[in-house]
């Protein structure tokens, strides 16, 4: 059974996919590091990145939001279902070409599989490019080239 939904006052956006919310009473708020669940948006400085970021600031910032708790991420972080003024937050990513559906932990939202292909198969966002690079890959190559000597 799914975790409760926190009610939660969204502080921070850190890029496309990560945001940091104020939740539980006033009185003893606490900070909660957010990765939205089942969605990749590009690194910052990615092609697209900050467009990503901006996308998801239109959509959350200084918004109450209804976060779901899935798990913990390596990092800390809450992996949530987030949304944000009742607009489905990991949907409107994907669906504004804003995020690539990570399908190894998207088997809970098989709606993002169609709204990808339809945000890719209309040029839309980051499928604007001919040869969009997935974050995993730009992680994997800025880390391989950080490495070398």
């Amino acid at each position: 059974m799914p975790a409760s939904v926190l009610f939660c006052l969204v502080i921070a956006i850190a890029d496309g996919d990560t945001l940091t919310a104020r939740c539980g009473p006033p009185s003893a708020p606490r900070k909660m590091h957010v990765r939205i669940a089942a969605i990749d948006a590009p690194e910052r400085r990615q092609a697209y990145g900050e467009r990503a970021r901006q996308h998801l600031v239109s959509l959350c910032y200084r918004q109450r939001a209804a976060i779901q708790p899935l798990n913990k991420d390596a990092y800390g972080r809450t992996v949530a279902h987030v949304r944000c003024r009742s607009t489905d937050v990991n949907a409107a990513q994907v669906r504004a070409g804003m995020a690539w559906v990570y399908t190894p932990y998207a088997k809970d939202f098989p709606q993002l599989a169609p709204l990808q292909r339809q945000a890719r198969a209309q040029g839309r966002g980051l499928w604007s490019q001919r040869r969009p690079m997935p974050p995993w890959e730009y992680r994997h190559r800025y880390a391989t080239a950080r490495s070398k000597p």
